[in-house]
């Protein structure tokens, strides 16, 4: 699963699909991760202001990982597309 985030509300996108995609509740990521529900409802409706720590453990508990690439040139409608 390949997805672009340029933003703190497109990273909360991720994070949901992946969730989503694994069948798992909010409550059940956020055991997996060892932070609280309401964390994890913050992070996915906009991860501004989370704590990096918090978003690298919610990847781990969802088996992902985080590469970096340059900046493609996509408009941002044709990024609103992929999601």
């Amino acid at each position: 699963m390949d997805r672009i985030a340029r933003t703190t509300k497109y990273l909360g996108n991720v994070l949901r699909k992946a969730r989503k995609i694994q069948n798992l509740t909010q409550a059940d990521l956020a055991a997996r991760a060892g932070v609280w529900q309401r964390t994890v409802s913050n992070v996915v409706t906009s991860a501004s202001g989370a704590k990096v720590d918090t978003i690298f453990d919610l990847f781990a508990a969802l088996d992902l990982e985080l590469h970096t690439v340059p900046r493609s040139k996509m408009t941002p409608g044709e990024l609103e597309e992929i999601f």
